[in-house]
């Protein structure tokens, strides 16, 4: 009985090393890459889509690493599955509505359907070796290199007055404070890079013990690694997304809370189970095969379903429809087919 206290002990701490760890590591980096000169377009794009997401993608690393194959695609599959019909739908009850804009919602809600849809070939001929990881990897840098153009744009077109304005500013306050023209080149100190392996080795650590004290406890309960990854560490590994997407609903940020879950759904199949797969081969489960992959298009297929019903938004009802569905999907999953 103490083991088992312990084990759960050390779940629900791994799980707070693993998040903050992901904080640190976004926030070090990002500062870094500003002193180098790195366009905040493309710091921007990668950190939000890593920063959510790299609790679930550190699982997947170390669980395939460990052996625990199915433990980490079960993480990555279910994580999705979570983000939708559980934050999305959370989030929308809650604020009772999220807006969307058609051209991000039609790229980013394509790409993550198209994503599931590769993830489910590649599953259909078995086990996921490199040569699906290689083309997952380089369709997520297509992405990358979709959304970097689609944000260059959308600056150009809506903000140039904006950024003349803000240039004419700093123009005044350089002329005021000259010093000030050398903080762009300025250096980093040597705390920031500390602080970028203190992350690093704060994920490698917090996910080797959350993937240990999982399959630990699946054990002794008789749960499946593959259920365990789905539920247990897929929620729990979530949890960024969920503050995220939730405080941007509330706060009307409704392309942030709408782009963070679809994002991050993208980030964690492509890379994920990319990155994994290039490291071993990822067998394939038959339940993950025939049932959940096919919920998680099915969701991801509904959402856009309700967001057309609510003439562009995703009202209360739809949230609450997403969350019955998210429900029904884990009673079948753990009572009937596990």
């Amino acid at each position: 009985m103490l083991f088992i206290i312990a084990l759960i002990g050390v779940l629900v701490v791994s799980l707070i090393i693993v998040i903050k760890s992901a904080d640190i590591f976004v926030d070090n980096i990002v500062e870094i890459g500003g002193a180098l000169g790195i366009s905040q377009i493309i710091l921007g794009v990668t950190a939000s889509a890593v920063g959510t997401s790299l609790p679930e993608f550190g699982s997947a690393v170390i669980a395939s690493l460990t052996g625990a194959t199915d433990l980490g695609v079960g993480t990555v599959i279910g994580s999705n599955i979570w983000n939708i019909a559980g934050i999305l739908g959370i989030s929308a009850t809650v604020a009772g509505v999220i807006g969307t804009s058609k051209a991000g919602l039609n790229r980013d809600w394509l790409m993550t359907l198209l994503t599931g849809l590769i993830l489910l070939f590649f599953m259909i001929f078995g086990d996921i070796s490199w040569p699906a990881a290689i083309i997952m990897i380089v369709a997520y840098c297509i992405y990358l290199w979709l959304l970097i153009k689609a944000q260059k744009k959308h600056s150009a077109e809506n903000h140039y007055e904006d950024e003349t304005q803000e240039n004419q500013v700093k123009e005044d306050n350089l002329e005021d404070n000259p010093e000030e023209s050398y903080e762009s080149g300025k250096s980093v100190s040597k705390k920031t890079y500390a602080y970028v392996v203190m992350g690093i080795v704060g994920l490698i650590i917090g996910c080797r013990l959350l993937v240990y004290s999982a399959d630990e406890l699946g054990t002794i309960f008789g749960i499946s690694d593959m259920v365990m990854g789905l539920f247990i560490l897929a929620v729990g590994t979530s949890i960024p997304e969920l503050v995220v997407t939730l405080s941007s609903a509330m706060k009307g940020l409704h392309d942030l809370s709408l782009g963070t879950v679809l994002g991050s759904n993208t980030f964690n199949i492509l890379i994920g189970i990319g990155v994994p797969a290039l490291l071993m081969n990822v067998p394939v489960d038959r339940i993950s095969l025939t049932f959940d992959a096919p919920a998680m298009i099915f969701i991801t297929v509904l959402l856009m379903a309700l967001i057309k019903m609510g003439k562009g938004k995703l009202n209360r009802w739809g949230g609450i429809i997403l969350m019955i569905t998210y429900v029904s999907y884990a009673v079948i999953r753990i009572f009937v087919l596990a």
